[in-house]
């Protein structure tokens, strides 16, 4: 090739060469567009200064004088053909030139012209230059052009035609830098050209790549590029430079091409990582071929399958450039010409030759490895290796072309292989297992010189495996002639012997395959020639002259064994020289070739020879090891300083010395903490003592917490960055894998055999010592292998400990310490970014709960509190269960033979955005586990291990994978009986997970017949295995399918065996991929049914799994936490929809009480109730559907939603009762007191006797004396004409009446007086001990008794016993238990409300009150009590039943005083007509000063409407305030538990012990008084000033409906002329519902007219009313109906109020009759029930939750003689049944508090004492009241 001189520029700068040469990449490239005479062409044109052809590349020697810049510039004026137009030409602007005058026209033509050629989208890269003539102005240009729509006035630029002008120039280059910047990285590619001539556009990421060639070649070696020799010729280096950067760029662009067709351009700057393809994506394609786009990531998906078809995808072609080979022509049948040259002719068709071939295979895998991340190729080269593939050892790097080995990628890899050598004439065959960068092996390396007619690689795979064929050669499937990324590539297999004697070779060796031709790969053959043990070379042919003799020449001389293979020989092997082998191949087949290669390496290698190591590439010259990355040395150096510090260790005390919190520490602690649900003896106190051993054991793990290198692991964690931090963590489990492989080989090795030898000696029925001290020796090699089994779960498993223990202590972080707050938000970014963590310690055996909450809240924050599947997987031991998640969701589990995964693991895989809309879930967290029936795992334990982890995991999920390996029945026996016994637990927990079996391993599987029968077999163990455990579970089951929802013939699979051949040279089945994708398709498909749970609710479902596990009694155990929240949540809305409807009807009545009172109503039908109230209900029903459908947890609601539509129902037809209940009293009421109808004639006489008195006495109008004295003289007269025929109603006289009653019963007065004295009696229902009201001569001797303690004979029914304490026979003698002290109470309680309901039947509110009704009720006390006596064996004292007597009649006084006195106000003529007397002298007076008819009715009215205003607006008021605090105020705002929480504080605050008592005693009555209590406070001191804004508020109302009914009266009588009956008519009508008002007669007013006067006196003193009113106290409210205080009680106390059987305590259920157990978050010490031990005065202190836990035993009647255990309560009779106790391990602290506080008050009012094993714990008597009330948040929560 000639080279152009390079000329020097005027300043010195060396001028820019020719286009000709391409020694120089350019930094832009600009193609001229347009008509050809835009512009002038010469030699002073800047632009381009000459003719030359189009379509081709110029430098512009003139640009790069003007500014040093080489810019290249293709010509293509005129618009020309494009055929030759550069292919793949960046291209950073068009410069669309246009003429002056012609710009419009030309513009629309360049764009068409360029969007036809180029194609659309391209307008961002072209800058608009309008052209002109030096004298020529083009203002109108700009202006013309921006009609435009794809014109850009930025992209606008105007010179002359010469281009001669420098600065027009400068500026056309600034704009032009502009656009590019704005477009980077992006520019043109031009054109890609098929056979058709069409053109197609794209874009391409490609500035990175241009860089990288330039900064490799160019920038290292312009100065030599640049410098000539003085005869004008480049030096050699120059040209050799020259060439390397066409031959590179030409590569480049190959590559980007291929990257393009696999749809990866963007990949090779932002890689692809695991986090890609961590994900739940759509199923793998499984077509015959797949589009070509398509398949990267196909092979990507199919290869974490394990599928070694990866490789062997056929491509669907998808465009008619691409052809798998050349196409059959068809010719017509008919054609009849006898030329049949084109027959024997060889030649391609020319356009043929222009199509592209499928992309090969090998590239498709090489692009992948290319554009993925250092740990994504460590991923891909991991399961390539497992598929038995061939590896990359040395790869050019596709751009730079610099050789780099992936070392990195290789450290997963871990190989278990058996070598066989001989010693003393016999063959020893070794077990060795390591990692594959570690291992020493002989290397042989092939290598191919020129073009051989036989495959390498085809030649390597019958020596190593053909099986699967480790290398890709010339006759694979799919395989082309073209490949891009192979040429260079030395990809490395290893020969793993299996110690058979059919063994290829004896030992592991590494083969390396150079691909490509390796006389032009210098680098890497030398590479490989140096590392080898042996080189085989493959020729053609052998001369000694040819152009492979010197490659051969340099072997020769090599010290290295070689074996040259020559393809076109026939010759037998022959040793030339020493180590020197050739050997022909022709006439020979394959397997003969292989055969006598073996032969000869195995020769070579018996002898001395060099070893290769993979980490001794690392200091290869010339060779980029990718762990010598920043980032990746940076993670190696921080988990070395670790790693150090460990080195020379015993690796089995290296968790004792440097993990102390996880070992002795924590399983004494898991140990314990067991030992809490086990108690025996004196349980509370025993509880106390073990709690201060676990907080010992914490203090311990805080004493030595946080070692050097724990220390180190969390600093590293801390402060790396994201991508450091992966490295590190790998490189953490790398070092302290190669700590304790070896030692734990060894270990695992020694159990093998001592399991063998157990086996055996199990297997004769042999039971001697020898037995008991192999198991023994068994079981210190297991706890050997415990502590040597060392990795990066033991360090999270550390930080967990160190976590709970500082959490438990609530300790500051120690200086110098990393702050142990934030190791779950470490945990956590690890957990997201796809690393499992642990769930259960598979060493301790159990669930460190405070971490994993810790863990999970830190989750939350960061991903939100996202819905998730929970898919569990058991089986059994290394039954394959992690190998199949890694294949189905690329997981990361640790699989390994011998111990895989230990314990239980949880791993998050998000949905990905492909089928995220298809779920109601965002993740798959994924559940592993460790195998059941470990034999490692001691045998006293391992039953119940099993059945815990399979019962933990089964709840855990939403689906659980059973996996059964293989087909020995008793197998499969074992993990049945297991798995279903899991599964009869969850339904009697009412969790319903879904489960599929995966029976693997199974021969033979095709045969569909096999599969049924297997199918049916696994049934029939099913239900048999379902009617074991339904006997052991107690519960009614016949088949497997009564306990699961299980479809044999959709819910089984079979797979085939994961291995295809014999380890350890086996290869990956395929089926097995098939198997595992057709089973992650089932399991989606089943997915979208669930909307999974939230990671909140998976946290709580774990806390609940696992507390119930550590009873014995899981069911009865178990507390679904998730389930109370949701239900307690509903409780909430259930409050709010009844007091919506509450109020309603409230309003309702209000309304039609004021009607009733005016007279427009005489009956209330419930039909129109339910007519006023359906809008409000219809909104309720509406609301109900929209909560019970749409809410978050509407799985869980829909068990309670019928039930809860018709409670809510059930209420409003309850409230339409209740209201025409009440309504009916009133108009009974009303039409009671018709007879006081005279009032109206009454009040016409007066007004009439007033007007004649004051016409009289109008001259005494200022005598006020004589004014009374007439008017009471008048008032009297009528008073006697209105009353003369009845009699006033007197006042009740209760205390007398009941002194008579209980005299006439012939009780004596000095009882009755003493008791009222004392006020013994109104105390009654709260004694704490009868004893004294007891008589004991009923049927025993009472001298006798006198001898015994009294107090000592009182005890009671309940004694807490273990299994071993002596049954106490029971017998009164004179022993008062505790038994009949509650019956006894529950006598007060029946007799109690038996008398309040009889007496409120009583219709003392329309008939008055009657003595009688006392009367009534005492005989009736009287007649319960002796009932009782006949049925006890012993007496009660008269002092009981008068006591008994007064209460009940204290209880009923209020009640019948207030209705007695309703009774009077309605129905005593002689109250009315005195209430009214200051009401008529007033008017009275009013007319004897003159005033006229219309002032005096004015004044009538003003009086009627104060009384009414003040009552519409106090009730009014009362329901306003009710409605506020039931929103507003916490006490009332939530449900029954939020209630009993603020009750509960509200005594501990007052600690008064009186109101603890009446709460223990009557908890609804404490309840309704803290209510009142709460009610007073909040209207009179904390919110007085909203009350009297809502009082006020009610007001303005009233008043603004009186003025407005004022005003609309008077111009209603004055528009129809009407009288002041029609006035008041109107106005009365006007006032609707909201006022009482009754008509005013005006009979004595027809005088009035003026009815605006009329209305204007109102007005004035409606002002004087309204201001009276607005100053009303509230107190004022309690005269009226409506009272916020009974309100409030009437929804807040319509709950349950049942006790517990042992505590007292109260369910806390919102709905009264609910169906569910009684239940209450927190049971209490027995001892506030008075429970004490059996004959004795000791009190128990026990709680109930407690016991149900222990061990213990009580008697559950005071006549029975069998123990029941704590723990079947339940099967204690009825009032026990029905109560959910669960065991509470909290530490609540309200009832210690109780219990050590008031402990005198507590002895003196039971008569009994804390006592022995009743003594208070010391423990309890350290909490506070502040620390007592604080706790009862906790009760929310539980």
């Amino acid at each position: 090739m000639e080279e152009d001189d390079y000329n020097k520029a005027a300043g010195g700068r060396e001028s820019v060469p020719s286009a000709a040469n391409e020694r120089v990449m350019p930094e832009l490239t600009l193609v001229l567009i347009g008509e050809a005479n835009s512009i002038e062409i010469g030699s002073k044109n800047i632009l381009i200064d000459h003719d030359g052809q189009t379509n081709v590349e110029h430098f512009s020697t003139k640009l790069y004088d003007l500014c040093g810049r080489h810019i290249s510039v293709i010509n293509m004026l005129g618009l020309p053909n494009i055929d030759n137009f550069p292919l793949n030409q960046e291209i950073h602007a068009f410069l669309m030139l246009l003429p002056n005058g012609l710009h419009n026209s030309h513009y629309s033509s360049g764009v068409q012209w360029l969007e036809t050629t180029f194609g659309k989208g391209l307008m961002a890269y072209v800058m608009t230059v309008v052209t002109h003539e030096s004298d020529e102005k083009c203002e109108s240009a700009l202006t013309d052009l921006k009609a435009n729509s794809s014109f850009v006035e930025k992209r606008y630029h105007t010179c002359r035609r010469s281009m001669t002008d420098e600065g027009e120039i400068m500026a056309l280059l600034e704009k032009i830098d502009a656009m590019v910047s704005e477009n980077a990285p992006h520019c043109h590619s031009g054109l890609m050209c098929d056979g058709n001539k069409g053109q197609k556009e794209h874009l391409d990421h490609k500035s990175h790549i241009e860089e990288s060639i330039t900064t490799s070649v160019f920038q290292q070696n312009q100065t030599s590029t640049l410098h000539m020799d003085m005869g004008g010729n480049k030096d050699k280096e120059s040209v050799k430079i020259s060439e390397e950067i066409n031959i590179k760029k030409q590569h480049q662009r190959q590559t980007e091409a291929l990257l393009g067709r696999l749809q990866l351009q963007d990949k090779h700057q932002q890689k692809l990582s695991p986090a890609d393809f961590l994900k739940v994506g759509p199923p793998v394609k499984q077509d015959h071929d797949t589009s070509e786009k398509d398949i990267a990531h196909t092979f990507i998906q199919r290869l974490m399958m394990l599928d070694y078809r990866a490789r062997y995808i056929p491509v669907r072609q998808d465009s008619s450039e691409v052809s798998h080979s050349n196409p059959v022509e068809e010719f017509d049948t008919n054609d009849t010409d006898d030329n049949d040259d084109a027959f024997y002719s060889t030649n391609e068709d020319s356009d043929q030759s222009k199509l592209k071939t499928h992309i090969h295979p090998m590239d498709v895998q090489m692009a992948v490895f290319h554009c993925s991340d250092s740990f994504f190729k460590q991923n891909m080269i991991t399961k390539l290796s497992q598929c038995q593939y061939a590896l990359p050892l040395l790869v050019p790097d596709p751009v730079t072309m610099d050789i780099g080995c992936p070392l990195w990628t290789f450290r997963q890899i871990t190989k278990t292989f058996k070598v066989t050598e001989m010693k003393d004439n016999s063959n020893i065959v070794t077990m060795k297992s390591m990692p594959i960068c570690k291992a020493e092996t002989p290397m042989v390396s092939f290598l191919r010189l020129g073009s051989p007619s036989r495959s390498k690689s085809e030649l390597m795979n019958t020596l190593i495996n053909n099986l699967c064929k480790p290398f890709f050669h010339r006759n694979c499937p799919g395989s082309t002639k073209s490949r891009y990324l192979m040429d260079g590539v030395a990809e490395i297999a290893w020969y793993y012997p299996a110690g058979k004697p059919n063994d290829a070779f004896t030992d592991c060796i590494a083969f390396c395959n150079l691909h490509g031709d390796a006389l032009s790969i210098v680098k890497q053959r030398d590479i490989l020639a140096d590392k080898s043990s042996v080189n085989v070379v493959l020729v053609q042919t052998l001369e000694k002259n040819d152009k492979n003799s010197a490659v051969i020449s340099a072997l020769l001389k090599s010290p290295k064994p070689l074996i040259c293979l020559i393809a076109d020989s026939d010759a037998d092997v022959a040793e030339k020289k020493k180590g020197k082998y050739t050997m022909g191949l022709n006439d020979k087949s394959q397997s003969d070739v292989s055969e006598e290669l073996k032969k000869i390496i195995g020769k070579i290698l018996s002898g001395p020879h060099e070893s290769f190591q993979l980490e001794s590439m690392s200091v290869v010259s010339g060779v980029k090891v990718d762990e010598d990355d920043k980032v990746c040395q940076k993670g190696k150096s921080a988990a070395m300083k670790i790693v150090d510090l460990l080195q020379g260790m015993d690796v089995s005390k290296i968790k004792d010395t440097y993990l102390p919190c996880q070992g002795q520490l924590w399983h004494e602690w898991c140990k314990i903490n067991k030992e809490l649900y086990h108690l025996k003896g004196n349980i509370e106190n025993e509880k106390c003592k073990k709690q201060r051993k676990l907080m010992q054991i914490r203090q311990d793990q805080f004493t030595v917490s946080c070692s050097e290198p724990m220390k180190l692991f969390i600093e590293s964690l801390s402060s790396l960055s994201a991508t450091e931090k992966d490295y590190f963590l790998k490189w953490t489990q790398i070092l302290i894998d190669a700590l304790s492989t070896d030692d734990l080989y060894s270990i695992l090795q020694s159990y093998d055999r001592k399991w063998a030898e157990v086996v055996d000696l199990q297997n004769k029925h042999d039971n001697s010592d020898l037995l008991k001290r192999k198991q023994t020796e068994l079981d210190e090699i297991s706890t050997t292998q415990q502590s040597a089994t060392f990795g990066l779960e033991h360090i999270f498993r550390e930080m967990g400990q160190i976590y709970e223990a500082h959490a438990s202590l609530k300790k500051q972080t120690k200086r110098g310490q990393t702050d142990w707050s934030k190791y779950p938000e470490l945990a956590a970014e690890l957990m997201i970014s796809g690393h499992p963590m642990e769930l259960m310690d598979g060493d301790a055996g159990h669930v460190p709960l405070t971490w994993i909450s810790g863990l999970l809240d830190e989750v939350i924050k960061k991903l939100g509190d996202k819905r998730v599947f929970v898919l569990s997987v058991l089986g059994v031991q290394s039954s394959g269960k992690s190998t199949m998640l890694n294949a189905m969701f690329g997981l990361q589990f640790a699989v390994s033979a011998g111990r895989c995964t230990k314990g239980a693991f949880m791993q998050l895989i998000e949905v990905s955005e492909e089928i995220k809309k298809d779920f109601k879930f965002d993740y798959v967290l994924v559940v592993d586990t460790e195998g059941l029936r470990a034999p490692e795992l001691k045998s006293n334990t391992a039953l119940q291990h099993n059945n815990e982890l399979a019962t933990f995991v089964v709840g855990l999920g939403n689906m659980t994978l059973i996996n059964i390996f293989g087909e020995n029945p008793a197998d499969m026996q074992d993990i049945l009986q297991i798995v279903v016994q899991a599964f009869m637990r969850m339904k009697k927990i009412k969790l319903s997970p879904s489960c599929m079996f995966v029976h693997q391993n199974v021969a033979g599987i095709d045969a569909a017949e096999k599969n049924m029968d297997g199918k049916r077999r696994l049934q029939e163990k099913l239900d048999k295995m379902a009617q074991l455990a339904a006997k052991e579970e107690v519960c009614d089951a016949e088949c497997f399918n009564d306990i699961i929802a299980f479809d044999v013939q959709k819910d089984v699979k079979y797979f085939s065996h994961l291995l295809e051949g014999n380890p350890p040279m086996a290869s990956t089945n395929p089926g097995y991929s098939d198997n595992v994708q057709e089973l992650k398709t089932t399991i989606l498909s089943k997915a979208k049914q669930s909307a999974g749970i939230t990671l909140s609710q998976f946290k709580s479902k774990i806390h609940d799994l696992w507390n119930a596990l550590m009873n014995e009694q899981f069911v009865f155990s178990f507390k679904n936490t998730l389930e109370i929240a949701v239900y307690r949540k509903l409780e909430v809305q259930y409050g709010n929809w009844t007091w919506t409807l509450r109020s309603n009807m409230l309003t309702i009545e209000n309304g039609l009480y004021t009607k009733i009172e005016n007279g427009k109503l005489d009956k209330v039908e419930r039909n129109h109730l339910h007519q006023e109230s359906n809008k409000t209900y219809g909104e309720i029903k509406k609301a109900m559907t929209t909560y019970f459908d749409d809410d978050r947890d509407k799985d869980m609601l829909v068990q309670w939603r019928g039930r809860f539509e018709s409670k809510i129902k059930e209420f409003h037809n309850e409230q339409v009762t209740e209201v025409k209940r009440k309504l009916d009293e009133v108009i009974q009421q009303k039409n009671a007191c018709r007879k006081l109808d005279k009032k109206t004639e009454f009040e016409n006489k007066l007004l009439q006797k007033s007007k004649e008195l004051a016409h009289q006495l109008k001259d005494k109008a200022n005598d006020e004396e004589e004014l009374k004295k007439q008017f009471n003289s008048v008032w009297s007269d009528l008073v006697r004409e209105l009353t003369a025929d009845t009699k006033p109603i007197k006042d009740i006289n209760y205390e007398e009446d009941q002194s008579t009653v209980l005299q006439h019963l012939g009780i004596e007065w000095s009882l009755i007086h003493e008791s009222k004295i004392s006020g013994r009696y109104k105390r009654i229902a709260e004694v704490g001990d009868y004893g004294h009201y007891v008589s004991l001569t009923k049927h025993y001797d009472h001298e006798n008794d006198q001898e015994s303690d009294t107090r000592g004979q009182r005890n009671r029914l309940f004694e807490f016993v273990s299994e071993q304490t002596t049954k106490i026979k029971y017998s009164w003698k004179g022993y008062f238990q505790h038994q009949e002290q509650q019956l006894i109470r529950s006598l007060i309680e029946d007799v109690e409300k038996q008398s309040l309901d009889a007496i409120m039947s009583k219709p003392v509110a329309t008939r008055g009150y009657n003595p009688t009704y006392l009367q009534e009720v005492a005989n009736n006390v009287k007649r319960k009590v002796s009932e009782f006596e006949s049925k006890r064996k012993y007496a009660l004292k008269k002092e009981f039943t008068v006591d008994l007597l007064l209460y009940v009649f204290h209880s009923a006084g209020r009640w019948l005083s207030e209705s007695h006195m309703k009774f009077k106000e309605n129905n005593d003529a002689h109250s009315y007509v005195e209430s009214k007397k200051m009401q008529y002298y007033n008017i009275f007076r009013s007319f004897c000063k003159g005033s006229s008819s219309a002032v005096v009715l004015g004044q009538l009215i003003c009086d009627k409407l104060k009384s009414s205003t003040v009552e519409a607006v106090c009730n009014k008021t009362a329901i306003d305030l009710a409605g506020e605090m039931r929103c507003s105020f916490p006490a009332f705002n939530g449900n029954r538990l939020n209630l009993e929480k603020h009750l509960l504080k509200s005594l501990a605050e007052k600690e008064d012990f009186n109101g603890f008592i009446t709460y223990i005693r009557h908890p609804r009555s404490q309840a309704e008084t803290y209510i009142r209590e709460e009610v007073q406070k909040y209207i009179f001191t904390e919110q007085r000033r909203k009350a009297m804004s809502m009082l006020k508020k009610n007001v303005d109302d009233i008043n603004t409906l009186v003025s407005q009914a004022l005003y609309e009266a008077t111009e209603t009588v004055k528009t129809h002329r009407g009288d002041p009956d029609m006035w008041m008519e109107e106005f009365s009508s006007l006032l609707k519902d909201e006022l009482t008002f009754n008509t005013i007669c005006c009979q004595n007013f027809s005088d009035i007219n003026n009815f605006d006067f009329l209305k204007e006196e109102i007005q004035k003193g409606l002002v004087s009313v309204i201001k009276e009113v607005s100053r009303l106290s509230l107190d004022n409210m309690k005269k009226f109906r409506m009272k916020p205080d009974e309100i409030l009680i009437d929804q807040l106390c319509n709950c349950c109020w049942v006790t517990c059987p042992f505590c007292a305590a109260v369910c806390t259920n919102t709905i009264n009759d609910h169906k569910e157990d009684h239940s209450v978050p927190f049971h209490r010490s027995v001892a506030v029930n008075g429970m004490h031990v059996r004959n004795s005065v000791e009190l128990c202190i026990e709680f109930c939750t407690t016991s149900i836990a222990s061990d213990g035993s009580f008697y559950p009647t005071q006549d029975s003689e069998v123990l029941i255990p704590y723990k079947t309560y339940r099967t204690a009779g009825p009032n026990f049944a029905n109560w959910a106790i669960t065991p509470d391990g909290s530490k609540l602290e309200y009832w210690k508090w109780f219990v050590s506080r008031f402990e005198k008050n507590l002895e003196d009012h039971y008569g009994l004492k804390f006592q022995d094993n009743g003594q208070i714990p010391s423990e309890w008597k350290t909490h506070s009241n502040e620390q007592a009330i604080k706790s009862l948040d906790e009760m929310i929560n539980l």
